[in-house]
């Protein structure tokens, strides 16, 4: 934990002036690149515009994207990954050269309308037993000073995105900062307050709901419940204005109850785990921008200034961890060639799709039906090993498809994540090209994009040599379950 020097340092550094800190209205989304098959930055950049969506908020500071970015008006926020702290906490020389790489080279006319750089992602995030803690703090200092030396102090604002999980409470007016996080979360705000700076906080009603059994579920929605929660005179229908206002109560503890509030990530997932489908990501995510366009508030907040929100996200990223959860890959509202998966009016009209996308050819991977298949579990764990099976999994839209559908569908991520390589069909003679479409229901054996950037590493399995003769001759047989 950091010393409180750190705290006199930043008094002494900032005189400790209260910064207006001017937090616009709106709905924005999180822009996360762990695609297996990712769209061209440009095409991207049009999905956004086409949708009319102002504000942007990157995980890092994707040259690509940001390049992209240039010229579109569009407010943005680059991140500062967790493993970059350490370094960028002790060397001023290090912050100085972030700066520069990632927004001074950006903050031109014409250029990138950098509004916030995060400084980490959620650094006290309760799974990493304290490892970024110490960093955080004087990562913030010598950032700002790199900043001031970039004269770049007053147009860009340091935020720390954190999880929820940072306070607790069992009403929302008792929140508190968690008992380890008092001091330095003391010394965060400070920095944030008197640099003009939000506090960002990350919101999931569904990780309630998905790790409680006991939680109620009408409770994570926006549409009535008969589980309100009374917390003296306020009644709380729904778990994001319960949770909002526990930070708002955490951060009034701390002498900041009137800090602004930037929700940085809040969403649904759709696919990969029980409770995560379209119908429920689109009576969540409706219910939410329909709460914050009314500009309603929450019980300790009504009203003025109105919540400014980052949907978690716009697109499916196949290639995160999933460590949380299989969901962990299908929070976005476009799926990954930016084709809207449900309708959902973010203020301004229906989602409109990508336009001009191009896919790869219309032929699929799948297994072999004149094939003994019951050596395949190698090929299965090794092609999932790569691509993404996450939808195979208990609670996904291709939980009920057979023991074939599913090693046609393990086999056909990987040849669409290796472009269609033919040799990436193989198999060891199990897998064999269709220009049939093998897709079940909502279960969907996608194409790969051709205009982005995919993810084709791994290795060929199988043997070395084309099936291509194979594909006329076996087209028609589709793994029968």
């Amino acid at each position: 934990m950091a010393s409180s020097s750190l705290l006199s340092s930043i008094l002494v550094i900032f005189l400790c002036s209260s910064a207006v800190v001017v937090v616009e209205s709106g709905i924005g989304v999180n822009w996360g690149t762990l695609s297996l098959h990712r769209l061209s930055p440009g095409t991207v950049v049009n999905l956004l515009k086409d949708n009319k969506i102002s504000k942007v908020k990157l995980f890092d500071a994707d040259p690509y994207a940001l390049k992209a970015l240039k010229g579109s008006g569009m407010e943005v926020m680059v991140g500062i990954p967790n493993d970059m702290l350490a370094e960028l906490s002790s060397s001023t020389a290090a912050s100085d050269l972030w700066v520069s790489q990632n927004v001074s080279r950006y903050m031109v006319k014409g250029g990138v309308n950098i509004k916030y750089v995060a400084v980490g992602n959620e650094p006290f995030l309760t799974s990493y037993s304290g490892q970024y803690q110490s960093y955080v703090v004087s990562a913030l200092i010598n950032l700002q000073q790199s900043l001031a030396k970039a004269n770049l102090a007053g147009m860009v604002k340091l935020v720390v995105p954190c999880n929820a999980d940072a306070y607790e409470s069992s009403l929302p007016s008792q929140g508190a900062f968690r008992p380890e996080l008092t001091q330095i979360m003391t010394q965060i705000v400070t920095f944030l307050n008197s640099n003009g700076s939000p506090f960002i906080v990350n919101i999931y009603p569904f990780l309630s709901l998905y790790g409680n059994s006991d939680f109620p579920q009408d409770y994570a929605f926006f549409e009535g419940t008969t589980h309100s929660v009374i917390d003296g005179p306020n009644v709380y229908s729904n778990a994001f204005d319960g949770n909002f206002d526990t930070l708002v109560a955490a951060l009034g503890k701390l002498g900041f109850g009137q800090m602004p509030i930037v929700v940085g990530e809040v969403g649904w997932p759709t696919d990969g785990a029980l409770g995560a489908n379209l119908s429920a990501a689109k009576a969540f995510n409706q219910g939410l921008v329909k709460h914050v366009l009314s500009n309603k508030g929450t019980p300790l907040r009504p009203g003025v200034p109105p919540m400014d929100v980052y949907l978690f996200s716009l697109f499916d990223e196949g290639a995160k961890s999933v460590l949380p959860g299989n969901f962990e890959r299908h929070w976005g509202i476009f799926s990954f060639d930016g084709q809207a998966k449900y309708s959902l009016n973010l203020g301004k009209g229906l989602l409109k799709n990508a336009k001009d996308v191009q896919y790869l050819p219309s032929r699929w991977c799948v297994a072999n039906p004149m094939r003994d298949l019951s050596g395949v579990t190698d090929n299965f764990k090794i092609a999932c090993s790569y691509a993404d099976c996450t939808t195979l999994n208990y609670g996904g839209s291709c939980n009920g498809i057979g023991e074939k559908g599913n090693i046609s569908y393990a086999f056909n991520s990987y040849y669409q994540l290796r472009k269609q390589n033919p040799q990436s069909c193989e198999f060891n003679g199990l897998g064999m090209v269709t220009f049939l479409d093998p897709s079940v229901g909502d279960c969907r054996f996608l194409v790969g994009v051709a205009d982005g950037h995919t993810n084709t590493s791994g290795f060929s399995l199988g043997r070395k040599k084309t099936i291509f003769a194979l594909v006329i001759l076996w087209g028609v047989y589709i793994f029968l379950i």
